[in-house]
């Protein structure tokens, strides 16, 4: 199994205030997403499924309460980071596909919109992020070399030459964001005449007129913007000799127009549409056919080439070959700047990572002291507030600003503790109200008894309290504490072992992948061509004509296909399907699948599916997670959950399945599921279980082991435990799938 963690969701409890009382939806449950794989969450409505789903995405409802837990992704906890952090993350990195496509689509907006959209605004904000995090990045380097050499009285370095080589650095990469500008102009120009001319020769080779003379000075156009040195060269004689063919080929087509031809177009504004002569297409065709090997070469690199411009303003080294020019360019930047400039770089790297190593054992001193504090459990709002202040400013001084990667656990410290505190507080108010609630509506529903009333009008459960202790909140605040503490611990243990030449550059990578972004400009022309090709990649027919279309023009699974175009058009990491196949019928869920399952191998996506029938996701999870009541009662591999099921809830859910190779009944399971204002004290689906102990109906049961992939939470798997025999419908089942070859299930 592949062990890079992609989603990591531990101890997650989520819950709803509600009139009624407080909705526990999910109870403590955990999992990982590993890279490439898909998981599945299955259950009946209700079970939590959707709502972890939405945690994981952070668009939870308003009265949603985060209770414990967290949510990491790429160092991140999705639950306590700031909403403009979770806006880079949401929708890019994590994409979601939701159960109706016709709600997820914009039904005034034409399709092509609705997925360049992402791509365009995911574009734009890369952009300026770029510049922001170059500019904030140079400018910290330096004031850490300025800072360093001043504590260190160091007289052999000039402040004025380390100012020298930082603005040298700053100015030559201008130099080469002007000239890849340049040459990212003429490329998405000859990018954009393809585009032109493809959609040209798709409309002549389906038999439609089209008004050529505007195509051709589409084209004309956009061939006058393929002028950049770097991008034309050796192909300069070739894009004259296409630019007069295609002024002839212009003139020839016009030649073809009427007086009353010319009249419709100047006075009503329509454009006039007939068939291309052969030489016009024969003519376009060889302007693309340039177009794409001047694509196809080996690109300059011009940080190494705005180095050497920029020393050497009067030289070009557009006429030597890509790799060649490359390979000058980098020996010249390394000898001549980029030696000197690592030189000066690696005091601000030692000074920084020495400094925070310092403050990481200072904030370890007080992070200790302040556990000590809390577990006393003898202060005020007033100075628990001051202390996690001061707290929150010490971790913080920890961070090293030079670290390319952030410490997302010192970052996300301070909205930790001030939650807990919080809640600390509320409780310690909230719970002597809870208490007289509660003693109120007992005292109420005993007097109506007394009264020897029955039936409906006592027919009711008292709301349960909503409490907190204040002890168990004060462990909450010290494993805020411990979290960090811990991760500080670790890193000054392992302070040896950190290669700050790697670091130096490290950094260095970061600005120029920084400066990079700045310079690539996404158009509507290419977004469209993407988007087109999206669109054929999810299967959706003729893409180019369906591409203006509205969402009510196509069918549900062509919608449900456009929402996955949607959702892969800022190509994320992670994938979230919540039953995403719901709303469809039976042969176009099977297509829908299918077309996940291979966007999963060709893009190496991990997916979260969420569905309510284990036999949607039998040919497609690689693990599945079963949920009940808010927690994970069943989790394995899919070959150990159909195989070898062991919780009676999953034997429920693989009776109701429907097999092709049996007319025995499918077993329905009997009741619903319990009320979360009122949760079970023991195990949530004893009510419904004909297999439930009397331990069942008095304590939760743990996880036991089946395999090391493979857990179950049913006290039928205890050593003391009666042996219960698996039913004959799921027997039978199992050796039905095995005879079909591993097949779960009936697609």
């Amino acid at each position: 199994m592949n062990k890079e963690i992609k989603l990591s969701v531990n101890n997650l409890r989520v819950s709803f205030r509600t009139d009624a009382g407080k909705v526990q939806a999910v109870r403590d449950i955990s999992f990982n997403l590993y890279k490439g794989e898909t998981l599945a969450i299955v259950g009946e409505s209700g079970s939590g499924k959707s709502v972890t789903s939405k945690a994981i995405m952070g668009i939870s409802a308003v009265n949603s309460i985060y209770e414990g837990g967290e949510i990491l992704y790429d160092g991140h906890d999705l639950l306590r980071i700031p909403e403009e952090e979770m806006h880079k993350i949401r929708g890019d990195k994590i994409a979601m596909i939701f159960q109706d496509p016709l709600s997820s689509l914009n039904p005034i907006m034409r399709i092509g919109k609705q997925i360049t959209e992402a791509m365009l605004l995911k574009n734009k904000a890369n952009r300026k992020e770029g510049r922001e995090a170059f500019n904030k990045m140079l400018a910290t380097l330096l004031e850490t070399i300025k800072v360093a050499l001043s504590e260190n009285n160091d007289a052999n370095i000039s402040i004025q030459e380390v100012e020298k080589y930082i603005k040298t650095f700053d100015d030559f990469n201008i130099q080469a964001l002007k000239l890849e500008n340049s040459y990212n102009e003429s490329r998405t120009a000859a990018e954009e005449m393809i585009t032109i001319v493809e959609d040209f020769l798709f409309l002549t080779e389906k038999k439609q007129k089209v008004d050529v003379v505007a195509t051709l000075n589409r084209v004309m156009g956009h061939l006058k913007s393929v002028n950049d040195k770097y991008f034309v060269t050796g192909y300069e004689e070739t894009l004259k000799a296409q630019n007069t063919a295609l002024a002839a080929a212009k003139s020839a087509e016009r030649s073809k127009l009427t007086v009353a031809d010319v009249a419709k177009k100047l006075f009503a504004g329509n454009a006039y549409k007939n068939e291309a002569s052969s030489e016009t297409v024969d003519t376009l065709k060889q302007i693309k056919k340039t177009a794409e090997e001047m694509l196809a070469r080996p690109k300059y690199d011009f940080f190494r080439i705005g180095y050497y411009v920029y020393k050497h303003p009067g030289e070009e080294l557009c006429r030597m070959p890509a790799p060649e020019a490359n390979e000058m360019a980098v020996k010249f930047l390394n000898e001549d700047f980029m030696e000197k400039f690592i030189s000066y770089e690696k005091i601000a790297v030692r000074y920084s990572f020495n400094k925070t190593l310092e403050n990481k054992k200072k904030a370890i001193r007080e992070l200790k002291a302040a556990m000590e504090f809390f577990k006393e459990g003898n202060f005020t709002a007033q100075n628990a507030a001051t202390l996690a202040k001061d707290l929150n400013k010490s971790v913080l001084a920890a961070i090293d600003p030079l670290a390319v990667v952030k410490d997302s656990v010192a970052y996300t410290f301070g909205g930790a503790l001030d939650r807990e505190i919080e809640k600390y507080f509320f409780y310690l108010k909230n719970n002597p109200k809870e208490e007289a609630d509660y003693a109120r509506q007992v005292a109420k529903r005993d007097a109506m008894l007394a009264k020897g009333k029955t039936g409906d009008k006592v027919n009711w459960k008292v709301v349960p309290k909503s409490l907190v202790t204040p002890e168990e909140q004060i462990r909450n605040i010290v494993s805020v504490l411990t979290h960090v503490t811990d991760k500080f611990e670790a890193d000054v243990q392992a302070d040896n072992k950190v290669d700050l030449d790697k670091r130096c550059i490290e950094i260095i990578d970061y600005l120029k992948e920084k400066a990079s972004q700045v310079v690539y400009k996404l158009t509507k022309r290419i977004a469209k061509e993407r988007a087109i090709k999206l669109m054929d990649e999810v299967g959706i027919p003729e893409a180019r004509l369906r591409f203006r279309q509205y969402p009510f023009e196509f069918s549900g699974g062509m919608r449900q296909r456009i929402v996955i175009a949607i959702a892969l058009s800022a190509n994320p990491d992670i994938l979230i399907c919540d039953e995403p196949t719901t709303a469809l019928d039976v042969t176009i869920q099977a297509q829908i699948l299918e077309l996940i399952n291979r966007l999963k191998r060709e893009r190496n996506l991990s997916i979260i599916f969420i569905t309510h029938d284990l036999g949607v996701v039998a040919n497609m999870a690689d693990r599945i997670a079963v949920m009940y009541a808010g927690k994970i009662v069943e989790y394995g591999t899919a070959e150990e959950v159909f195989y070898n099921p062991q919780h009676p809830y999953t034997w429920a859910l693989l009776s109701s399945m429907p097999d092709l190779d049996t007319n025995e009944k499918l077993d329905a399971i009997p009741g619903t599921p319990p009320n979360m204002i009122y949760p079970p004290v023991g195990d949530a689906f004893a009510e419904r279980n004909k297999y439930a102990l009397e331990i069942d109906y008095e304590m939760q049961p743990p996880m036991f082991e089946v395999s090391p992939t493979h857990y179950a939470a049913t006290w039928l798997l205890h050593p003391n435990a009666p042996k219960v025999e698996v039913p004959k419908i799921i027997t039978e089942r199992i050796k039905r799938m095995k005879e079909r070859g591993g097949n779960y299930g009936e697609q």
